[in-house]
């Protein structure tokens, strides 16, 4: 397997952030770590041998980048605005410099002219910042699996809300999403994954409500429960990758 290191200056972030990246050709997957993870979870938790079929084949290149977690959604004592504030300048280091990066190497390893969607992966908070970004710019993100998230800001801000918080908050602003909103149809061009276990420190309730409110605005996500003994961990998200990935590359 093909693995690259970078170390770039973030000029949203006004900070060097670091990537590591998996394969030498496919589609473009950004990896969100989980709460408070660095770019080098996606190896050091093994999830490499879970994508490796599609990564070692030419099917996908995986960008494992860095969280601003402990800025930001973990800093239960710091300023709400300040660190909803610093959340949006990381979601801007995706958006604007994340993104670009990855659709340039991409299309250089696969010989493309084009600019292919990025599909957006993570798992627990992961999941939570993909599901996020996955809906809120869904003219850069093409696809998504989202394990054993929590699709509401209270987690990190609690009782909190300003203009920011809410639109980091899936389950608010799709609520609020009218029924002719364009992105609708957008949505439903692409292939969507969300995921929950039943199981141990598993919160399947927030998984509910948002795919309540997906079905009430016709968006098409497939959502899946897992069961009982499905706990929120990492073997577990092994054995669910394997099962989904297939379905969206």
């Amino acid at each position: 397997m093909e693995i690259q290191y970078f170390k770039q200056y973030s000029p949203a972030l006004n900070r060097d952030m670091e990537c590591k990246v998996y394969g030498h050709a496919g589609r473009p997957v950004l990896f969100i770590p989980c709460q408070d993870g660095r770019f080098f979870d996606f190896e050091n938790f093994r999830m490499t041998d879970a994508w490796a079929p599609w990564i070692e084949s030419g099917k996908a290149m995986v960008f494992s980048i860095d969280t601003v977690d402990m800025e930001t959604w973990s800093n239960k004592g710091g300023d709400c605005r300040w660190r909803i504030c610093r959340h949006e300048q990381w979601f801007r280091y995706i958006t604007d410099e994340m993104v670009p990066f990855m659709r340039a190497m991409v299309n250089e390893r696969n010989g493309w002219t084009g600019y292919p969607g990025v599909i957006v992966f993570g798992c627990s908070l992961g999941a939570t910042h993909a599901v996020n970004l996955y809906f809120r710019r869904p003219d850069l993100f093409d696809g998504l699996l989202a394990l054993s998230g929590i699709y509401t800001a209270a987690y990190g801000f609690g009782d909190y809300m300003d203009e920011l918080v809410y639109a980091n908050s899936p389950v608010h602003y799709l609520a609020n999403m009218p029924a002719d909103h364009p992105y609708i149809p957008l949505y439903n061009l692409k292939k969507a994954i969300v995921c929950v276990g039943q199981g141990p420190w598993e919160l399947p309730d927030s998984t509910r409500e948002l795919h309540s409110i997906l079905q009430s605005k016709g968006i098409d996500v497939w959502v899946d429960y897992w069961g009982y003994d499905c706990s929120h961990d990492w073997n577990w998200w092994y054995k669910q990758v394997d099962y989904f990935v297939p379905h969206l590359l």
